[in-house]
């Protein structure tokens, strides 16, 4: 599911790849084109589950003090 872009200025906040694929998710999910429903309520709803799990796994890891030795989880 990661989308790598050769042409993407690079964001320096943590966990941006995540970020941004979840965003893509969310924005691109039958839930906000066709029921026109905000990004927010459709994350709420179940939709990107899979995409929601790993950001918050990623920013989690930020807060955890190993992750000094093992790096931050996510792309």
């Amino acid at each position: 599911m990661p989308k790598y872009y050769e042409d993407k200025e690079e964001d320096g906040r943590a966990c941006s790849g995540v970020r941004e694929d979840l965003r893509q998710c969310l924005l691109e999910s039958p839930c906000v084109l066709r029921e026109n429903k905000s990004p927010k309520q459709c994350l709420r709803e179940g939709h990107c589950r899979s995409l929601q799990v790993t950001f918050f796994a990623c920013k989690r890891s930020m807060l955890d003090t190993r992750a000094r030795f093992r790096g931050r989880k996510g792309y």
